[in-house]
């Protein structure tokens, strides 16, 4: 009787497994190099402080890991004109996955050759499926001047 009930406990208490191919977040990112011109903006999930995104300035395209894989999304559009060339709002788009990233960059003098992004929301779509809204803060690396 009392196996039955820990058995009958833990189906209870286990969520169902999930295929990493059928979450709708982004997946964690391998270690990413500083860029070897300009700026990026290198952001972690707030919720579970995944390193989930790499927004480029030169060049544009914020890169992901989607299904397992990383997946380079080049930026369509961007409002504004933040620092380190790094807009406030930017559009990004690869086959049918679309992306929009708002963040705010901010100069800190604790930094050099770089930033910071104490805020920021990344939403994901993908082909006609469900968006996904992850917030987001991260630091700015920059290039070494050379």
């Amino acid at each position: 009787m009392a196996l039955f009930l820990a058995l009958q406990a833990a189906a209870v208490a286990a969520p169902p497994a999930t295929s990493p191919a059928m979450s709708p977040l982004p997946d964690a990112l391998e270690r990413q190099s500083l860029p070897e011109r300009g700026c990026a903006a290198y952001l972690w999930s707030v919720a579970d402080r995944k390193l989930v995104a790499v927004a480029g300035a030169d060049p544009a395209r914020l890169r992901l890991a989607l299904a397992g894989k990383p997946a380079d999304l080049a930026r369509v559009a961007q409002v504004g004109t933040g620092e380190f060339g790094l807009g406030g709002t930017g559009d990004y788009r690869l086959g049918d996955i679309t992306a929009r990233l708002e963040m705010t960059v901010t100069t800190r003098p604790d930094l050099t050759d770089g930033g910071g992004v104490p805020q920021g929301v990344l939403t994901i779509a993908r082909g006609g499926a469900d968006q996904v809204i992850v917030p987001v803060a991260g630091l700015v690396g920059c290039a070494p001047a050379r």
